[in-house]
């Protein structure tokens, strides 16, 4: 059985565009592979401590897992819950991976000069990600890794080190796919990616100060629905899709077409020809708050105890796997 291997970083409350980009394709990728597949769904903690957290990281921990589930992930023995910081191989491989990579390759990825930038300093955690990144994708040969774009260097450099292993001790770890057949894998045409509501040139994040340019999964609905009749647009006044010149707009078709399921093509073409932004406006917000609505009822329905279950069996697994995997390369060094 192949691994499918995935996990978001739980630093605080995620938003929409976190939600609808990222968790909701992957619960419909792991409910297409989970029966003959292994789906690795891990909570990145160590990860997520480079960055400081919102809150407390144990509940945030939880509410990640609930998530899932509240966005209609199907259980089954072939898909596995687990925290990184309780499978300690992801930082023994982690090490051991250090000591194949080099310090040229780990200083060019573009997340490090991103979080770097401006400072005199910054904790060695940010440089070292990728490489315990690649040791959570090779101790359980995982093939298959969805991730966002700015990931993908990270995916590159899992692939290096495993050749770069293999190549000097012989076959020890499952060189991931590459990116190419990663995005096939993903059946994303091009990656979704939700806008700022008041500066929708970016992306919406979490970190951004303004309370009005995202949307929390915790929002109230009509919250949420505020949120979205205060949303920048342009003064055109025609609706068309068009990310360049009207990326407000064309981020309003986007989010209705994914919070109603609905083929964009789709959304774009009920839209065709109308000129009043207040309308489509409402639209959405109505959308929004109704998907916001059902989504936190099926949240406050999953108890603590049962993610706690669920975390507890997957960890069993985990550990039997990446132990063994660890064993491989302790070997191939020597060390055993």
């Amino acid at each position: 059985m192949k691994t499918i291997l995935t996990g978001i970083r739980t630093n605080s409350v995620l938003t929409l565009g976190n939600y609808l980009g990222a968790l909701l394709p992957m619960v419909r990728l792991a409910n297409k592979h989970s029966k003959d597949s292994h789906v690795n769904i891990f909570v990145p903690d160590l990860h997520s401590i480079i960055s400081e957290v919102d809150g407390d990281l144990k509940a945030n921990i939880v509410r990640t897992i609930k998530y899932y589930l509240a966005a209609g992930l199907e259980l089954n023995e072939n898909v596995h819950f687990y925290r990184q910081s309780y499978v300690p191989a992801h930082s023994e491989l982690c090490w051991i991976l250090n000591c194949v990579a080099t310090m040229g390759e780990t200083s060019r990825m573009i997340q490090y000069k991103e979080k770097s930038k401006g400072q005199e300093s910054c904790n060695v955690g940010i440089f070292d990600y990728p490489i315990l990144m690649a040791a959570d994708i090779l101790l359980y040969s995982a093939e298959f890794v969805p991730v966002g774009e700015d990931q993908f260097q990270h995916i590159e450099m899992a692939r290096n080190l495993a050749m770069r292993f293999n190549n000097r001790f012989g076959e020890t770890f499952v060189v991931p796919a590459r990116t190419s057949d990663q995005v096939k894998f993903m059946e994303v045409e091009n990656a979704i990616r939700i806008r700022d509501l008041l500066s929708p040139e970016k992306k919406m994040s979490k970190s951004t100060a303004a309370e009005n340019s995202k949307i929390m999964l915790d929002d109230e609905p009509a919250k949420a629905a505020k949120k979205i009749m205060s949303a920048t647009t342009d003064s055109l006044g025609k609706v068309k899709f068009d990310m360049f010149n009207q990326p407000g707009i064309s981020n309003l078709l986007q989010i209705e077409a994914l919070v109603t399921d609905t083929p964009l093509q789709d959304v774009i073409s009920t839209w065709a020809g109308e000129t009043r932004y207040g309308d489509l406006k409402k639209k959405v917000a109505e959308s929004v708050s109704e998907m916001l609505t059902v989504f936190q009822g099926r949240l406050a329905e999953i108890s603590d105890e049962q993610v706690y279950e669920l975390l507890e069996a997957g960890e069993k697994y985990a550990n039997e796997v990446a132990k063994a995997k660890l064993f491989d390369a302790q070997k191939a060094f020597k060390l055993r």
